[in-house]
């Protein structure tokens, strides 16, 4: 039975949560492997809209178990309000596990997060304030708080106060701001303590004896192949690995054990936050796209910023990552227009590139070169066979295929769970 990793193929928002959501039922492990709550997940079931951030989006699914491996960074208050708020709706958080290797966000993370992208000012990444980056920062510089610290008081306590040996010094001195005292660092942490302890096991026991019983595991990452820390447009990134290698170091499963690479990625682009983006528009096209779409992030209600499809990014994060399946999501929000561009090279200072440049200065100089498609003007959100869908829209969907080398299993045409498009099974 397989071990099978959704990695999002663009900058994020591809829409991850709706292809988990599509194998729930059918999967016995739900596994989130990177990143924070920086991320977001919109699913919609039966007409209900579900926005998660920490939780993994198998938590709506009854028969699986919900799992936050150990590359996950957790605020804690996000987690619990998270699980309050769904059990608030009827959904059963019980099962829900976490890996005692996790790294704890603090309040302190989140102060040092917003004070530095302040003072960087035009240099700004356009993090969301989470205190992502400077919790992995402390994790690679082995000064984190981890999960199973928070069963220790004394030894937590050594820890936290050692952080802010460091941190103090920059803030005041160099921030001017207040001094952070561990006392309520070490209070606030130790108060989610009792409430988290029966969730904590060791995750990755719990997944490799479940694959060992044949049982079926699906991994989640987060953002997406191009803002990977190590792959993406550096330094506009994430501070973790949600490419597929991600899902190895992030939970504790080895490579050998995954069968199936899942591809998220959606029909035209998006980003948030800053860096470059070749086929953004900044035009009435690229509000349509917005407006019709409703790319607002979920996570910090920002505009996303939008484009037409970009063949070249997609099939570097198919290479990269392997992907043996893509799932294409949103192609309902292209009907109605008459002619449909598709970034198939770029022109780089004259020269064409057909593959993305190797150099980050390259790509940010970029333009793209389109071959435009035509378009098709029927409603294709009733569509459940391929074959249900128009000739057109059929074209566009076989051209992407060819472009980005990897076989398009599954097609998205509206928000609800049912309204999906299977051309090939995402398991068997």
């Amino acid at each position: 039975m397989p071990g099978i990793i959704v990695v999002g193929s663009q900058w994020g928002d591809e829409g991850k949560g709706k292809a988990t959501d599509q194998m729930g039922d059918r999967v016995d492990f739900c596994v989130r492997y990177s990143g924070g709550n920086n991320a977001g997940h919109t699913l919609v079931v039966d007409g209900e809209k579900y926005a998660m951030h920490l939780l993994p989006s198998g938590i709506l699914s009854p028969n699986s178990t919900p799992v936050i491996g150990n590359g996950v960074v957790i605020d804690l208050g996000v987690l619990f309000h998270e699980i309050d708020v769904l059990t608030g709706r009827g959904v059963d958080c019980s099962n829900l596990k976490v890996s005692s290797n996790a790294h704890i966000i603090t309040s302190y993370h989140r102060t040092m997060d917003k004070v530095t992208e302040r003072f960087a000012g035009k240099r700004k990444i356009g993090t969301t304030g989470r205190g992502i980056g400077p919790t992995y920062s402390d994790k690679i510089n082995r000064m984190g708080i981890r999960v199973q610290d928070l069963f220790d008081e004394e030894h937590l306590r050594q820890k936290v106060e050692a952080a802010l040996d460091q941190k103090n010094q920059i803030l005041v001195k160099i921030y001017n701001r207040r001094h952070i005292e561990a006392d309520e660092i070490v209070e606030e942490l130790l108060a989610h303590g009792e409430r988290l302890r029966p969730m904590v096991v060791d995750t990755v026991r719990l997944l490799n004896d479940g694959l060992d019983e044949g049982k079926i595991v699906l991994f989640e990452g987060a953002q997406a192949h191009h803002l990977d820390v190590d792959h993406g447009t550096y330094p506009y990134v994430t501070s973790s690995n949600p490419t597929a290698g991600g899902a190895c170091t992030g939970t504790g499963v080895g490579p050998t054990r995954i069968d199936r690479v899942i591809g998220i990625a959606k029909a035209y682009t998006t980003r948030v936050g800053e860096g470059p983006f070749p086929t953004e528009l900044h035009d009435e096209t690229g509000e349509k796209l917005r407006t019709d779409g409703g790319e607002f992030g979920v996570t910090t209600g920002r505009p996303r910023r939008c484009g037409w499809f970009d063949a070249l990014v997609v099939e570097a994060a198919a290479t990269a990552n392997a992907f043996t399946d893509v799932f294409l999501t949103k192609l309902d929000i292209l009907s109605g227009w008459d002619r449909i561009p598709v970034c198939v090279a770029y022109d780089v200072n004259g020269t064409r590139h057909d593959r993305l440049p190797m150099s980050q200065q390259e790509f940010a100089e970029a333009t793209p070169i389109y071959e435009e498609l035509d378009g098709w003007h029927e409603d294709i959100s009733g569509c459940r066979e391929f074959d249900d869908l128009p000739v057109k829209a059929q074209d566009y969907v076989k051209r992407l295929e060819e472009l980005i080398g990897t076989r398009i299993s599954g097609i998205g045409v509206g928000p609800g769970r049912e309204q999906t498009v299977m051309v090939h099974d995402l398991i068997d």
